[in-house]
């Protein structure tokens, strides 16, 4: 009975003191998770833990994303800036890059009422909504507007962004797939993530995938959330095509 006694007196002790040691794996465990609503059938209240890595769109003026893992990447950052920025900046994703991003149709949103994202037909309606824009606060003495992210394949007009960025420092902003001609980062398709000094400060080593079907159901959900904010009154004006 002594040795069945004794254990039944040190069970306590020995799991008070664990307890520390697996508060710590835990917290270890879950670094980077935060909680995100994600009603199901079942319960509507139900809370899923995803993962929501430490970046920020706007930390420098062009993110080039190069590698396997490049248009995953850009996934990530445009959804970071919609879903946790989107009460001031506004997304800009030309509609073959928003197919290509999330999967959506041709004439998906096209009447969408969101504050925080908006779709033009194509890069060069893109570029040109942004250069009015930008020309209008410039000569209304505009200073504090919100910040505007470019999400795009830059292949046919990397000069065009480039100066676009040049012009305007802290008031736009470009995360660029394609052939860009400043600092990229390299994300292969483990995630792991190479890049210069320049910009390797704004991405963690090593990057979680998103795949289509997932970025486009965090986008309708994000959306969703958004769309009875009042847009800006510039978001739908009319903007003079490029010759």
């Amino acid at each position: 009975m002594q040795p069945v006694l004794l254990f039944g007196l040190l069970l306590p002790v020995a799991a008070a003191m664990c307890y520390p040691f697996r508060h710590r794996i835990y917290t270890a465990a879950t670094a980077g998770l935060s909680p995100v609503p994600a009603p199901s059938a079942q319960d509507p209240q139900a809370v899923q833990f995803v993962y929501r890595p430490a970046l920020n769109p706007f930390a420098t003026p062009a993110a080039g994303l190069a590698g396997p893992g490049a248009t995953s990447t850009a996934r990530v950052l445009a959804l970071t800036a919609l879903d946790v920025h989107g009460d001031d900046s506004l997304v800009v994703v030309p509609r073959p890059d928003a197919i290509a991003l999330f999967g959506l149709a041709e004439d998906e949103l096209l009447d969408d009422n969101t504050a925080g994202l908006f779709i033009p037909g194509n890069l060069d309606a893109a570029l040109a909504y942004l250069e009015t824009e930008l020309a209008i606060r410039k000569k209304g003495g505009v200073t504090e507007g919100r910040r505007l992210l470019l999400v795009a394949d830059c292949t046919q007009e990397a000069e065009r962004i480039a100066a676009l960025l040049t012009h305007h420092r802290d008031a736009v902003f470009a995360v660029l797939l394609g052939h860009w001609t400043g600092d990229q980062a390299t994300i292969d398709d483990e995630g792991l993530v190479e890049a210069p000094p320049a910009v390797a400060s704004n991405f963690p080593s090593r990057l979680p995938a998103m795949s289509r079907t997932e970025a486009r159901d965090r986008l309708l959900r994000v959306l969703a959330q958004q769309k009875d904010v009042q847009k800006p009154s510039t978001r739908r004006r009319s903007t003079p095509r490029r010759a």
